[in-house]
């Protein structure tokens, strides 16, 4: 009873509406307003992982899990069972469960990292030939059709036969007659095909009347002529219904022959799309997974920013005012938290928060809190909250909470062996009776609870109650924050201070007479005055903590927010540093380039006509001149000898950034540095003074040996006629005795001429020079010099 009775006053049904809208199926909103809290832990995780798998799992999906087609077909599988004939739309809805239940199933297989889900649909019969041979008897009408067997296809031929017979008959009665009819229509009564005659011309058109009009001046007739026609149409209707009515008996006795997996189907189906609603609940929560802890491992109970689920349905739904969430961490050894504070501070919604949370987590569902989320499984959740006086059962205030009560500790007595796993929420302990007497009542039930239960909450406005804190180390204090400025709740909740009633400023702040509050601040007494002021120091102090918190944390972002923009600054300057590396790479071999073709120039300047000694001298100034044009000018050598002390301003060349030396460079060259609030070790080849010197380095003196001077260049090889044989228009032979000659007088390459043509005196040269002993490489000629029709060989 008080497991019901906790639940209604927790407004569990609540939860379980709003959860019903979210599903997608009528299953799944029977479902969802009828959940059921598992009794165990393992159950509870296997329904937190199904909501998991479903939530990753639309998160990845371009559209949600689709649950179309699928109905309520539980009746209709009963009735089957039970050897009832099931009508065509009934058929039609099995049929279209079956496919909506094998798509669900496909989806799921097609993922890789839903074992939970997999699992769960591996069972899964969706029976394909049965929903194939109901769509073929049956049409989306729910009618069956004229293909479910051959015989129902003869029938309703004959029955349009006939129809079209009674038709044309009834058309030409009517153009015979049409003095008689009140309107040229023909309609029927029943299975009966009719006229509407005028009554005064009844006997014009003699027959059967199956109906007449409101007015009485029409008469629906059916003519003798086509009685027996009608008679035939009646008797093809019952073969038609008969025939019907076993094409359904045996699609019935189909579905009967599978019950068991179908029951199963829809069991699996309602278990998905409430795994769906939990998910996408949780989804507009905000809400994260809960992880159950074994306080007996010394795990503590952590829910930051922990928000009320209907008061942020209704802040959503009903333009309701904004959700304070409130922090809850419970250490282990806390049995007891006694919450204390003004009336409407948010004692008892934070009782109500908690309550739901735990049912929450219970039933798979995430809780709107900040991750992480950490809490124990309860066994159970007993509350007592709110006033449950009652006149008809002459029960007083304090009476309703005391039975209350009583079923509580009776519901922890009934725990096996006395197991520490139920969660308690008392609001207003001990209140309704004189103050002393409940005082004293109240501490003992929660000395009691702290031996009985895994974690009570309990709030409270008795002074007691507050210093249990400091005798017994099971028990904690909370309190909601009062606002002294506003004279109103912040609906913050504090922890390790109690709070003050505040109940004489509230009285003023409600236009209770100042002249009153003042007399009874006289009655409150000394002792109870130097309590509030400490609680009022506790609370001062707590609120300069905070703000030199907040001070912090401004300045760690700060830190944290320049070290970004140095870090980006630096990453800029070496991307920078990298796009000039590469475009004077471009710039160097442009110049090349640009100085090859003038060196080509000067080349073929000497190629022209027989060149002399002042040509050979102008040529080699001109490519002296190309030289000192195109040759890198050499780097000025930074001035060396500058040596940092400490106090110096330097500039760190990696980031073009100033700094104040904090240390002297040690043996390795390494010095610290500061630039605006960050300090940082640099080496001393990173840095330099101000007006650009570089620092002098700590190394020994070694003895380098000169360096060796390149090689001179040679000079580039120049084509004259002296270099140059034309073998051209010779035979092979005859080209080797000549080229043997210029070979054997030749100090440099040669330019053998031997053009095109069929290419075998290209080949004889080319096979005397590869044999030839003065020859070390040949090679076809540039474009500019002949190309392929010229060998240069250098001898």
């Amino acid at each position: 009873m008080i497991q019901a009775e906790t639940l209604e006053l927790l407004e569990w049904h609540r939860l379980c509406q709003h959860l019903a809208t979210f599903a997608a199926t009528k299953l799944g909103a029977i479902a969802s307003t009828n959940l059921q809290i598992p009794t165990s832990q393992s159950v509870s995780e296997q329904l937190l992982a199904q909501t998991k798998e479903v939530y990753q799992l639309e998160s990845r999906l371009t559209t949600s899990l689709s649950f179309d087609g699928i109905q309520d077909i539980g009746d209709s599988i009963e009735r089957a069972e039970l050897r009832g004939i099931l009508a065509g739309d009934e058929l039609l809805a099995i049929a279209t469960t079956l496919a909506g239940a094998r798509n669900l199933r496909r989806v799921i297989d097609n993922q890789e990292d839903t074992p939970v889900l997999t699992d769960l649909v591996a069972d899964l019969r969706t029976y394909p030939e049965l929903e194939q041979e109901i769509h073929r008897c049956i049409d989306e009408r729910g009618i069956v059709a004229d293909r479910a067997s051959q015989k129902l296809g003869e029938i309703r031929d004959d029955l349009r036969r006939l129809r079209s017979q009674i038709n044309q008959k009834l058309h030409n009665i009517l153009q015979a007659k049409s003095n008689a009819v009140q309107e040229q229509l023909i309609t029927q009564r029943g299975d009966r095909f009719v006229i509407p005659v005028k009554a005064s011309h009844k006997d014009v058109i003699p027959g059967i009347v199956h109906d007449t009009s409101t007015s009485g001046v029409t008469l629906y007739v059916e003519p003798n002529s086509i009685v027996p026609m009608g008679n035939q149409l009646r008797q093809m209707l019952k073969r038609e219904q008969a025939e019907e009515e076993a094409v359904r008996r045996i699609l019935t006795e189909q579905v009967a022959a599978v019950t068991p997996d179908l029951e199963r189907l829809l069991a699996i189906v309602t278990t998905l799309d409430l795994a769906a609603a939990r998910s996408r609940y949780s989804y507009w929560l905000k809400a994260n997974p809960p992880r159950f802890i074994n306080r007996e491992e010394q795990e503590i109970v952590t829910l930051r920013q922990l928000r009320h689920p209907l008061l942020i349905w209704q802040q959503q739904h009903e333009q309701g005012h904004s959700v304070i969430p409130v922090d809850l961490l419970i250490s282990p050894h806390i049995k007891v938290v006694t919450i204390t504070g003004p009336n409407t501070g948010g004692k008892t919604v934070t009782l109500k928060t908690l309550g739901l949370a735990a049912l929450m987590a219970k039933v798979g569902l995430f809780i709107p809190a900040r991750e992480p989320v950490e809490m124990p499984w309860f066994d159970q959740v007993l509350a007592d909250i709110g006033d449950e006086q009652s006149l008809q059962q002459s029960l007083s205030t304090f009476s309703g909470h005391i039975r209350r009560i009583s079923r509580i500790l009776n519901a922890l007595g009934n725990e096996v062996e006395n197991q520490l796993n139920s969660l308690v929420l008392l609001d207003e302990v001990g209140a309704g009776t004189d103050p002393a007497e409940g005082s004293a009542l109240a501490i003992a039930l929660l000395q009691h609870l702290a031996e009985h239960a895994q974690l009570t909450i309990a709030t409270t406005h008795f002074g007691e109650l507050k210093a249990l804190k400091y005798e017994d180390a099971r028990f904690e204090n909370a309190s909601v924050e009062f606002d002294e400025a506003t004279l109103s709740p912040t609906y913050r909740l504090l922890w390790g201070i109690p709070g003050r009633s505040n109940a004489l400023a509230i009285a003023l702040r409600l236009g209770l007479k100042p002249e009153v509050v003042e007399n009874a601040k006289t009655q409150v007494g000394e002792a109870s005055d130097e309590v509030n002021q400490v609680i009022a120091g506790l609370e001062a102090q707590r609120r300069s903590q905070e703000t030199k918190a907040a001070e912090a944390q401004k300045l760690l972002q700060q830190a944290e927010r320049l070290y970004k923009e140095v870090s980006d600054k630096a990453a800029s300057l070496e991307e920078r540093e990298k796009s000039l590396r590469v475009s004077q790479e471009v710039a160097v071999q442009q110049a090349i380039a640009q100085a090859k073709g003038e060196i080509a120039q000067v080349i073929r300047r000497l190629q022209q006509g027989t060149p002399t000694a002042q040509d050979a001298q102008q040529a080699t100034n001109a490519l002296n001149q190309i030289t000192q044009k195109y040759q890198p000018a050499a780097a000025p050598k930074p001035k060396v000898g500058f040596m940092p002390k400490v106090g110096d301003r330097i500039r760190i060349s990696q980031f073009g950034q100033t700094a104040e030396v904090l240390t002297a460079p040690d043996e390795d060259g390494e010095l610290n540095v500061r630039f605006g609030i960050m300090k940082m070790t640099v080496k001393l080849q990173d840095i330099e003074s101000l007006d650009g010197q570089k620092a002098e380095p700590i190394v020994k003196q070694k003895q380098t040996p000169a360096p060796t001077p390149p090689p001179p260049q040679a000079a580039p090889a120049i084509r004259t006629s002296k270099n140059t044989v034309d073998l051209r228009g010779k035979r092979v032979a005859d080209a080797e005795i000549e080229l043997d000659k210029a070979i054997s007088e030749a100090n440099g390459p040669i330019w053998i001429i031997h053009g095109h043509g069929t290419g075998k005196l290209r080949q004889g040269v080319h096979a005397f020079l590869q044999q030839h002993p003065r020859v070390s490489s040949y090679e076809p000629a540039e474009q500019a010099d002949g190309g392929s029709g010229v060998t240069i060989a250098h001898i």
